[in-house]
């Protein structure tokens, strides 16, 4: 068993997020000595889950219905499961769009390192796709996608 100071250093979180979590009903139970909150293996586990659909854009709101559907047991795995499916399209979406971000970046990077080695931009404007070495090229291009 951990304490919420322990738990708080373990994940990097403050001490009132952890109490508010906790006010939420996120973890449901949660043993408590003298009114200090013991945190178990299965609180550990749901704040991984909660940091997951956290990072995957769910609110805290829609993180409770989770938590409550798992109170109510294997009828609720299709939610779950449903959940799951949904918050990975979000993240790949999520995914591309970074890499089209990034494909951006690496472009301008070789770009200006093309620029500074020349001198000026002159060669660069002019250049078309067709031009340029093939893995700038394809970043470029992918950066272009909408």
């Amino acid at each position: 068993m951990y304490t919420i100071g322990q738990i708080s250093e373990m994940f990097g979180l403050p001490v009132s997020t952890l109490r508010y979590y906790d006010k939420e009903g996120l973890f449901p139970e949660i043993q408590r000595t003298s009114g200090i909150r013991k945190f178990g293996e299965r609180e550990i586990e749901t704040l991984r889950v909660i940091d997951c659909l956290k990072k995957s854009g769910l609110e805290i709101k829609e993180i409770k219905q989770f938590i409550e559907w798992c109170k109510q047991g294997s009828d609720t795995y299709p939610q779950r499961r449903e959940l799951f499916l949904k918050q990975k399209e979000s993240v790949e979406a999520q995914i591309k769009r970074l890499n089209r971000v990034l494909d951006m970046i690496h472009y301008k990077c070789w770009y200006y390192e093309q620029a500074i080695h020349d001198g000026n931009e002159d060669r660069l404007r002019s250049m078309r796709p067709e031009g340029m070495p093939d893995d700038i090229r394809l970043a470029y291009e992918n950066a272009l996608k909408s």
